[in-house]
């Protein structure tokens, strides 16, 4: 492994993919690209407010700095800015500031726009060959976007802006930085030049965009289909309960549905994106007994150079089952092709891929996978819609790819969506009409099966003398090392602590294994995780690399690409001692309103899967790995602790579970992390069927699995409870994130322990699994002084001088406190006391705060002294009295400087006492 991490090189990729990630919906009369000597209007105040991702734990990344798409223009200095519209943007900006909403979850999903008159934007036509109006939207963690105005539609003001600008100007072009699809009807209404959906792309997004608007010939792809309303979404009659959603849809998700019942729905097809010059492919399919080829050859036919995609979808018989229509079964994009070059693609697909799910038993092979008999025939092209018949291939009798047991298979009865082949559809645009038939339920309860498979162990022995590297080394085995282990050794090592645990890296999301002196006695280190997808959250104030947001990835179609990158992300979590990453996010887009689809990546399970195996192999080859989630069904937010996913078994196998059954036998992933939610009545984290029954027994996975952070578990039909680990340890979900300190946590596995719902076999085997990832880990490299450490160049510095403002002094006598009430505490700022002790020694920091945000929500605030992480405290809502934490630290010397940093905006300070202790 390259143990150099040069930022220059990283940022490079991040641009790259932030380039080849924006899609272009609509180019009329080639107004892009921007032509050099010309001169452009840019409207719209996100031009200075670049949303580089979403809220939440999925974004919130401390940057160095932010490329905002003004700063991207103002790098190709073959094209011109019109000053006066942009004076007037700044002015009216700081009249006008961003708001950030005031705590955890609370950011509005788009902010106010400065208003136009019709003479300001004429004056601008008039001196400029182009308009850029650029629209931005966010959501994220616990906030859903809603249909209002300002979220999935546009507001009155943006409209107007539209409506103005596009009159005035011959060439418009409307700029999307968002991180989800939204409501597209306003084309029709205002008719722009163009249109460029160019995400959320990390803190070099601004400049990827930038690149593409001025030349650079997009090449990104949709990963979801854009409707033509919100209504014409299957999901839209199952979202956004408080109780249960019940997916009715079934398989049928995002293009699955449109181009199998509703094609005149589709306003822009999944995979669609336009290039600046054109292609011609020829494409060819050869069989072999278990898989087929697909052969491409892509021509430039253009004058500008650009990549191309290539997308090749499978339609299988109707049978017995009801197919889709289409299903992607592979993709692979070119290189930069200069005018009049070619490149032959071979794209393989294993006939085993284009099995269904028989959870009816319809077939004769109930929980199986089947190739029903019949004509299966591939389609190639750049988009599901223009795929063309490339060849087929015939089985005479249904053969069983997989056979299965039932697990998952819901317990309330209701109805699903499925062809009806019976009766004829109504023309290309209908194939087939909607039926609805029974889901089948459940016939085997999974604590039967957990009865059935007990694990286990050797009685405890005591320290033996076996220490973790032995069993590193070969000299010993998991069973003789761990029964060394108290039961209150394996108590504890199911929990995780944090947030900002002072065990590990400061400011991440938890430590977890040797979190006890007792444990590490054993030679078993303490692990660090940090969210997120987006990069490395650290809320003591340390900066990290902020990357693209995962819809973009997949827009990219470039698994070399998205693998480069998490390469750089994977030395950079080395570096800063950050044993996994909590990413990527890999739930499926079942419905454009859900708040942390920027953290995902697609409606398609394979698409989906391909890009997390990609970031996950970068991962995996510099030393770290990453943790897939959320393990599974989080396709909303709203009351994402209760609501229920109620769901069948097939579609949980087909959509839902498949992008992780693809990373989990790609061999990179070591960490998963269950989600909140039930599914069919059971809560993720102590779920046998998934966690033990699909995941390990089906498909081998020997890594660790953790809970989100303070999710509840239950008994089946009972309460969901953070208490109830001894569910969590049955099931084998791993380790309980997160406590403050495991050894004062109060849960039931003492008493499941004695009363017999809990064995110490089981919780010897998560233990186990909780070791063979740390084994394989740069902790533990550490600990035993095997690491090769990271090395960063190139690297922006923290803070400027400029960045510490003015400073309070204050006189630090034996018990002195500062009052802080006055002080403001947005997200991503910070302010610095200049403190003289009269005496040196031991002193006790404590920081009274209080906040008025939710239950779930987290907030930090970090106090470096003299650049030294002294403590992150790390509050929660739920209530609003104010909460005094302390940390104790000895000082020398008399004069210190202490720098208070905020990582998220809803705390109130009170004071800071400081005494000698």
């Amino acid at each position: 492994m390259n143990n150099i991490l040069d930022w220059k090189e990283y940022s490079r990729a991040a641009r790259n993919a932030a380039a080849e990630g924006c899609v272009l919906l609509r180019n009329e009369k080639q107004a892009l690209p921007i032509r050099p000597g010309e001169t452009v209007s840019v409207f719209g105040r996100i031009q200075l407010d670049y949303y580089k991702s979403g809220t939440g734990s999925g974004g919130m990344v401390n940057v160095p700095y932010v490329h905002s798409i003004l700063d991207g223009l103002r790098e190709h200095k073959e094209i011109q800015i019109y000053e006066p519209v942009l004076t007037e943007y700044r002015r009216w900006t700081k009249e006008h500031p961003f708001d950030r909403g005031n705590g955890w979850g609370t950011e509005p999903w788009c902010q106010e726009e400065m208003p136009l008159s019709d003479a300001f934007v004429a004056d601008a036509a008039a001196h400029s060959d182009l308009a850029l109006i650029v629209l931005g939207r966010t959501a994220g963690e616990d906030r859903d976007n809603t249909l209002q105005e300002g979220s999935y539609y546009l507001t009155q003001a943006e409209r107007k802006m539209l409506k103005i600008v596009c009159a005035a100007f011959p060439r418009t072009v409307v700029v999307l930085n968002v991180g989800n699809i939204m409501d597209m009807s306003w084309v029709d209404d205002y008719r722009p030049s163009s249109v460029l959906y160019v995400w959320q792309g990390g803190m070099e997004g601004g400049c990827g965009a930038a690149d593409i608007l001025c030349g650079l010939s997009p090449s990104g792809r949709l990963t979801d289909t854009i409707a033509f309303d919100y209504s014409d979404y299957p999901s839209s009659r199952n979202f956004g309960s408080t109780k249960e959603n019940f997916y009715a849809e079934d398989i049928y998700v995002g293009y699955r549905y449109f181009e199998t019942f509703a094609k005149d729905r589709v306003r822009y097809p999944f995979g669609f994106g336009l290039s600046y010059t054109t292609f011609s492919a020829q494409h060819a399919m050869s069989e072999a007994p278990d898989h087929l080829t697909v052969t491409a050859t892509i021509k430039n036919t253009g004058t500008t150079a650009g990549k191309e995609v290539v997308q090749v979808y499978a339609e299988a018989p109707q049978g017995l089952l009801g197919k889709p229509s289409r299903v992607l079964c592979a993709f692979a994009k070119t290189g930069t092709l200069q005018p009049g070059c070619t490149e032959t693609l071979e794209l393989t697909v294993p006939k085993s891929a284009l099995a269904s799910y028989d959870d009816s038993g319809a077939t004769g092979h109930k929980s199986c996978f089947v190739l029903e008999a019949g004509t299966y025939t591939l389609y190639a092209g750049c988009d599901v819609r223009s795929a063309a018949p490339v060849g087929s291939f015939f089985i005479a009798e249904t053969l069983v790819t997989e056979a299965l047991t039932e697990c998952m298979a819901p317990v309330k009865e209701f109805s699903r969506m499925k062809p009806d082949t019976a009766s004829a559809g109504f023309g290309t645009d209908h194939p087939y009409r909607v039926s609805y038939v029974p889901v089948p339920t459940r016939t085997i309860n999974p604590m039967d099966k957990r009865a059935a498979s007990l694990p286990a162990c050797l009685p405890y022995t005591g320290d033996t003398g076996i220490r973790l590297s032995d069993v590193k080394d070969g000299h010993a085995d998991y069973a003789h090392f761990l029964a060394q282990l108290t039961d209150e050794d394996l108590k504890h090592i199911v929990h995780g602590e944090g947030m900002c645990s002072p065990k590990v890296t400061p400011g991440t999301a938890a430590a977890f294994g040797g979190i006890t002196e007792h444990l590490q006695h054993f030679g078993i280190p303490a692990g660090c995780c940090s969210d997120g997808p987006s990069g490395i959250r650290m809320d003591c104030g340390a900066t990290a690399f902020s990357l693209p947001n995962g819809t973009l990835l997949a827009s990219t179609f470039n698994l070399a690409l998205v693998k480069e990158l998490f390469t750089f992300e994977g030395m950079e979590l080395h570096s800063n001692h950050i044993d996994t990453l909590l990413g990527p996010g890999i739930n499926i887009h079942r419905n454009p309103l859900n708040g942390r689809n920027f953290e995902y990546h697609s409606e398609d399970p394979y698409l989906t899967g391909m890009m997390a195996v990609a970031q996950a192999e970068g991962m995996y080859h510099a030393g770290v790995s990453g943790t897939l989630k959320h393990f599974c069904c989080n396709n909303q937010e709203m009351s994402r602790h209760t609501a229920d996913s109620v769901v069948s078994e097939r579609a949980l196998r087909e959509i839902y579970l498949k992008p992780f059954e693809l990373c989990v036998r790609s061999g990179y992933v070591r960490s998963i992390m269950t989600s909140y939610n039930p599914v069919n009545g059971i809560w993720t984290a102590g779920n046998y069927d998934l966690n033990t029954s699909i995941l390990r027994n089906e498909w081998g996975y020997t890594g660790m699995v953790m809970t989100d952070w303070w999710a509840k578990m239950n008994e089946e039909g009972g309460a969901p409870s953070p208490q109830n680990i001894a569910a969590m340890v049955r099931a084998q979900n791993d380790v309980f994130m997160v406590t403050p300190d495991t050894t004062a946590y109060e849960d039931n596995l003492t008493d499941a322990l004695a009363d017999g719902r809990l064995t110490r076999a089981e919780l010897t085997r998560s233990a186990e699994n909780i070791c063979r990832f740390l084994m394989e880990s740069p902790a533990f490299a550490a600990l035993t002084g095997s690491d090769t450490p990271v090395e960063q160049k190139n690297r922006p510095a923290e803070f400027s001088s400029e960045d510490l403002g003015s400073m309070t002094a204050h006189k630090i006598g034996t018990d002195t406190a500062i009052p802080l009430a006055e002080y403001p505490t947005d997200a991503g700022t910070f302010f610095v006391l200049a403190l003289t002790f009269e005496q040196e020694g031991t002193y006790r920091f404590s920081l009274a705060a209080s906040t008025e945000a939710s239950e779930h929500a987290q907030m930090a605030v970090t106090l470096n002294l003299d650049g030294t992480v002294l403590h992150t405290y790390s509050y929660h809502g739920g209530s609003t009295a104010p909460v005094t934490l302390s940390r104790d630290k000895e000082v020398r010397g008399t004069t210190h400087y202490l720098k208070v940093f905020f990582s998220h905006s809803g705390l109130k300070l009170h004071e800071l006492n400081i005494q000698r202790i």
